[in-house]
């Protein structure tokens, strides 16, 4: 029989699967509501952290295919010259980075919900203005990256916890594009940078970018299957145009990396993305990772299928879950409208986030209705 592992690769490979994955994620952002749970998973779960087990113990207890999101510990870092004085006051961390081309100072704050699930977001980014820029880059330069061996097993035996079950992610940074609105500088600040300092910005992506291939070059040498590149890039903050200019070649290195190590690179984009798929089908990217369709994204998978051509797959997530399911039978026919979208499935997953918002009852219908016309593993 077919293992899920097996399948997984079958269709990122473009043959034609013997059920349509369902791929099952859970980290501290999402994670099902506790109330109702079985007494036994809520345990097991304990308090989710990333790089942890969750996803693992998540998946095999919905009978999901797993994908793990476990990130790339195969890498140590230290610093040589640059220090950061850092003070937490509640849920409020200042950090002031010292470097040899002046201080940046962050600010972020944690958000907490009721349900349990936790997330935290930057008040106050690094990069404020064109001055900020060399400061940043001498953070990348000073930094020395070495393999670390304790990471490197950590990998081995998450791979082998998994076993036949499904594949293990190594996420990584994004684009130096990506990385500098979501993290380092904000939207509104890379607008400003982009137009009034476009060299100084590109000096500071080739020097970001180099840094992240180091690490990428040690990831690759561990228990990882895929690398996904953390993009989260959306047209709300990175325009077409934008993305051609700096991240084509970029994106293609990264993936010729990947491949030459037998590894798969997956670029993971939850936003609105439908005039960046006519350039990813330029690239040589393996999938896009978080495909989101509407309402939360603006794209359907048929779009995305002619957008991208037959060799990218299409990692959708089940967004239906997030959205009102008072009218389970309407809920049933989106989620089989979608996945008729696919076509015969050698280039389409699905994946199945927690939802802190959601009970398990109801994260079980929208799994059903997946697979009454998906398939499954055990034959159904």
């Amino acid at each position: 029989m077919t293992t899920p592992r097996e399948n997984l690769l079958t269709v990122l490979r473009h043959g034609r699967p013997d059920w349509i994955p369902l791929t099952g994620h859970c980290d501290p952002y999402n994670q099902p509501s506790r109330e109702g749970m079985d007494p036994a998973l809520a345990k097991a779960l304990g308090e989710v952290r990333w790089g942890d087990t969750s996803t693992v113990v998540f998946s095999r207890y919905l009978g999901l295919d797993i994908m793990d999101w476990f990130g790339m510990p195969a890498v140590h870092v230290s610093r040589r010259n640059v220090t950061v004085e850092s003070r937490t006051e509640g849920d409020v961390t200042t950090n002031v980075w010292h470097t040899p081309r002046g201080d940046l100072r962050e600010v972020t704050r944690i958000c907490r919900d009721s349900s349990g699930a936790v997330s935290s977001n930057w008040t106050e980014h690094l990069v404020k203005e064109p001055k900020d820029l060399p400061a940043l880059a001498a953070i990348f330069e000073d930094e020395v990256i070495e393999p670390d061996p304790a990471g490197i097993e950590r990998t081995r035996e998450r791979r082998e916890l998994i076993g036949d079950d499904g594949l293990l992610l190594g996420p990584m940074d994004g684009t130096p594009l990506g990385m500098m609105y979501r993290v380092y500088s904000g939207v509104a600040a890379l607008a400003y940078l982009w137009a009034d300092a476009p060299a100084a910005l590109r000096d500071c992506f080739a020097v970001m970018e180099a840094n992240y291939l180091k690490r990428l070059k040690i990831g690759l040498n561990s228990d990882i299957d895929v690398v996904v590149s953390v993009d989260d890039t959306s047209t709300t903050a990175i325009s077409p145009a934008m993305f051609e200019a700096c991240n084509l070649d970029l994106t293609d290195a990264r993936a010729d990396a990947a491949h030459a190590a037998g590894k798969l690179y997956f670029h993971h984009s939850c936003g609105l993305i439908r005039d960046l798929l006519p350039l990813y089908r330029r690239t040589r990217m393996d999938a896009v990772h978080a495909f989101t369709t509407p309402p939360l994204g603006n794209v359907t998978v048929a779009q995305g299928r002619k957008a991208l051509g037959d060799r990218i797959t299409i990692m959708a997530g089940v967004n239906q879950l997030a959205g009102p399911m008072d009218d389970r039978a309407a809920v049933r026919a989106d989620i089989h409208q979608m996945i008729r979208e696919a076509g015969h499935g050698d280039h389409f997953v699905l994946g199945l986030a927690g939802y802190p918002n959601r009970s398990m009852e109801q994260t079980k219908f929208v799994v059903d209705c997946c697979r009454e016309i998906g398939g499954s593993g055990d034959g159904g």
